[in-house]
């Protein structure tokens, strides 16, 4: 889940801080790549909580950016329905759009 949350109040350019939650309880390991990153998923590493929540809050400027969770090795799409497009690998990418 993409969730955004508004970093500053006074300019339009400002980066948003955006919420990625997947559930996999199950899971050792899940982190988050996109275009932000670079599909480095490693950079950004997911916490999980009590209740098998994964999640992290990346700060992003206004655009759209594609992303993929990789859980355990595996890319996984979000859980929730939100926008994806396809890959050169023909597969999807999930669609986040941060509003400015």
């Amino acid at each position: 889940m993409a969730k955004m949350t508004k970093c500053c109040a006074s300019t339009s350019t400002c980066d948003k801080a955006i919420e990625f939650k997947f559930y996999a309880p199950q899971a050792k390991k899940v982190e988050l790549g996109g275009c932000f990153n670079n599909w480095k998923a490693s950079k950004n590493p997911l916490k999980k909580d009590a209740s098998g929540n994964w999640k992290t809050s990346l700060k992003l400027k206004p655009g759209r950016y594609q992303y993929r969770y990789l859980v355990d090795g595996a890319w996984q799409n979000a859980q929730e329905p939100v926008e994806c497009v396809p890959n050169a690998f023909g597969s999807w990418n999930c669609v986040v759009e941060v509003g400015k």
